[in-house]
């Protein structure tokens, strides 16, 4: 009876070819009549069949698992590496340049949408819970964009409310400050003196410079005025596009998943998307969170330490903690000013910016590595320069969005082999 189990390729040549040559004349028993042209025909059909065997356990091999010198060699191919060409890099390099420009010039109309698609991150697991409890969509945008706009009205009432207290006792402090720090006056009055040489070098006329400072003293007030127009424009238009974005849920992302040509192409940008929301909604969730209680710990530090309107520093703790690094040292040189100004003691003034200080520690130290670290780190140099980058192309909310902007752009190129390399550059 046949053995039922498959054969493999070279055991069908070899049973081929040994049934071929076994039917031959030959091979049958018959008489020698047939002679030695019989016994010729019968060694060169077992010599073709020996061939096909040999080219068969090759095409076999072929057809078997690449080996790990194979797989380098594939993963060295040009698709799967970054472009080298000079003519794609310079064209790479002038749309990298006409992005900044186009961001740069039609910042009215970016930056609100851009405000808008972060802040539907951070509200984003919010939205995936009112969906789970049935709740309609369009109710759940309007309570969560009247929850954010609430907290910005109490945190706008906060500052100017406790700010404007501050900025009437300028003067006196501004006095105190000076009398304290009154062995600066000789430096202070050389590098004056250096100064105003330099400008008689440069310009030929100490009048000049005046009038500059004197015509920009008075536009101050309309610089103040127009700033304050463009804020509302942004802030207005921002809520209603979030309102709308976190309304709609996932239609832009169904919308691309129908155009794309390829299911491998569907795939990846779902992946994108969810990974993107995964990371970056439960960065902006936590870091909320603990700039909830670094602003609560502040507060409760200030209140301590005798400093007036303890609310007013937690208030400000929490908003600079959304810019990493540079937010902590302008509270901590807020503070230490601040303290100087309202205690004539060296040693209690220098206190709310040890308090400070060492609150921020405690977080980066404990609070980060604990909540952060583990899935979501950055290299705090690249950090710093997205900063400077995107304060210089937005201003302030162009320092809030650094980070998360930067994340994003990590969870993109990590999911492109050609930006790879570029994706893990910005990690940790």
């Amino acid at each position: 009876m046949r053995d039922p189990r498959p054969l493999s390729i070279e055991q069908a040549a070899s049973d081929r070819a040994g049934s071929v040559v076994s039917e031959t004349p030959g091979s049958s028993g018959q008489s020698g009549s047939v002679g030695a042209p019989t016994s010729a025909l019968n060694h060169s059909r077992a010599a073709f069949y020996n061939r096909l065997k040999s080219r068969l356990l090759d095409l076999s091999n072929a057809a078997s698992p690449p080996t790990a010198a194979a797989q380098d060699e594939a993963s060295e191919e040009p698709g799967n590496q970054a472009p080298t060409d000079p003519k794609t890099l310079f064209l790479a390099g002038l749309f990298v340049i006409a992005v900044v420009a186009v961001l740069y010039i039609a910042q009215a109309v970016i930056l609100p949408i851009v405000l808008a698609l972060v802040l539907k991150l951070l509200f984003q697991p919010v939205m995936r819970q009112t969906d789970r409890l049935h709740v309609p969509r369009i109710i759940a945008a309007l309570l969560a964009t009247t929850f954010l706009v609430a907290v910005l009205a109490s945190i706008f009432a906060i500052l100017s409310g406790s700010a404007s207290h501050w900025f009437s006792q300028l003067p006196q402090g501004a006095s105190r400050l000076e009398d304290k720090f009154s062995f600066l006056h000789a430096p202070a009055d050389v590098l004056r003196q250096l100064n105003d040489a330099i400008d008689r070098v440069l310009s030929g006329n100490t009048r000049v410079v005046a009038t500059e400072a004197q015509t920009q003293h008075l536009a101050l007030p309309e610089v103040l005025l127009a700033g304050t127009g463009a804020l509302l424009d942004t802030s207005l238009s921002t809520l209603v596009l979030l309102f709308f974005l976190l309304a709609i849920g996932d239609t832009f992302l169904r919308r691309l998943v129908e155009v794309l040509p390829r299911f491998r192409d569907k795939r990846q940008a779902v992946d994108i998307s969810m990974q993107i929301e995964r990371d970056i909604g439960s960065y902006l969730v936590t870091v909320t969170g603990m700039n909830i209680i670094v602003g609560l710990a502040t507060t409760l530090g200030m209140y301590l330490c005798g400093l007036g309107d303890p609310i007013l520093w937690g208030v400000i703790a929490f908003v600079l903690n959304y810019i990493p690094i540079l937010g902590p040292i302008a509270g901590f040189a807020l503070l230490g000013l601040v303290g100087f100004v309202s205690f004539d003691n060296l040693g209690a003034a220098c206190i709310p910016a040890i308090i400070y200080i060492a609150i921020h520690v405690v977080e980066g130290e404990v609070l980060t590595p604990m909540l952060l670290a583990r899935r979501f780190t950055l290299n705090p140099a690249v950090i710093v320069m997205s900063l400077i980058f995107w304060y210089w192309m937005w201003g302030v909310a162009g320092a809030f969005l650094a980070v998360p902007l930067l994340a994003i752009s990590k969870v993109i190129c990590e999911r492109f082999r050609p930006l790879v390399a570029f994706g893990h550059f910005l990690g940790n």
